[in-house]
């Protein structure tokens, strides 16, 4: 099919509408399509979230919380979007704008809810005065960077991602436009971490934790099977660090948590308790009589 074969309709329905592979995750309209309460595990946070970048975000960082010391025990509750969790009642209650990942945080004295990744990153590092530099030069370069992020990924998920890798016919123009800005970002990465450990500066922050799971996976050959495409091996300090942090023993169990896809070992479904990391993969579970 070219790229001039489309001819947009006076006014656009959704029943014309070709979604392609993620159709039912998305609708152009808000609100539930059916009743369903959340569950509530025994922890103060409650997590409901799937492992896709945004998702990674959030478990990477209760798991580097957890790490270092603090008391930030968690569920982490699988919303498989594919089949519509996240229209539920009780999603869309935490979420009006239905998309994971999505918190309620119980320590206080009502629930609050906190949605969008950088928004919970945010909230966490503040509760527990961790990641994110108390003086203000470093806290401003740290939001600075969390905030490009958040304006930055769509074009990386939704641009590149999905005419590159999702969409039902390759079209040329697209991919080349999302393949322009996706490189420019890299480069902008790039450039920065040509002088410093961690994006932020010395310090690794949430910065990392919400920049890693897409730029730092994409290089490492993880999304979209894009990373040759990409040259992606020519950004050299954008691997590096990619490679540095994917060492950190709390990124490798923050990857697994409400992981459905790939390696069996590396599918956490659930997770409530840290011992889960041993027991309750999808191979462990495979493996039981």
């Amino acid at each position: 099919m070219s790229d001039d074969s489309y001819t947009p309709p006076e006014v656009w329905t959704w029943e014309d509408a070709n979604g392609g592979k993620f159709s039912a995750t998305n609708r152009p309209v808000a609100g539930p399509t059916h009743d369903k309460d959340l569950p509530v595990g025994e922890h103060p946070y409650q997590l409901y979230s799937l492992a896709t970048p945004n998702g990674v975000k959030v478990t990477v960082m209760f798991e580097e919380l957890l790490a270092a010391g603090h008391d930030a025990d968690y569920d982490a509750w699988l919303i498989r979007i594919g089949e519509g969790d996240q229209f539920s009642s009780g999603f869309t209650e935490i979420n009006p704008n239905s998309k994971i990942p999505a918190l309620v945080d119980h320590t206080g004295d009502a629930p609050l809810r906190v949605f969008e990744s950088g928004s919970i990153l945010l909230h966490l590092a503040e509760t527990f005065g961790a990641f994110l530099p108390k003086d203000t030069p470093g806290r401003v370069e740290t939001l600075n960077w969390l905030f490009w992020q958040m304006g930055s990924a769509p074009y990386l998920g939704g641009g590149f991602g999905h005419f590159y890798a999702y969409a039902p016919e390759k079209w040329r123009y697209p991919i080349d436009r999302y393949t322009m800005e996706v490189k420019r970002q890299l480069d902008v990465l790039d450039r920065e971490l040509a002088g410093r450990p961690f994006i932020a500066g010395q310090d690794y922050t949430i910065a990392d934790m919400a920049i890693w799971p897409w730029y730092g996976q994409l290089v490492l050959g993880r999304l979209y099977d894009a990373a040759r495409f990409l040259d992606a091996e020519s950004y050299r300090n954008v691997l590096a660090w990619a490679e540095r942090i994917d060492a950190r023993p709390a990124v490798q169990r923050g990857r697994m948590v409400n992981r459905t896809f790939g390696d069996a070992a590396m599918q956490l479904h659930e997770r409530h308790s840290a011992t889960d990391f041993q027991t309750r993969t999808q191979d462990k579970i495979a493996a039981q009589p």
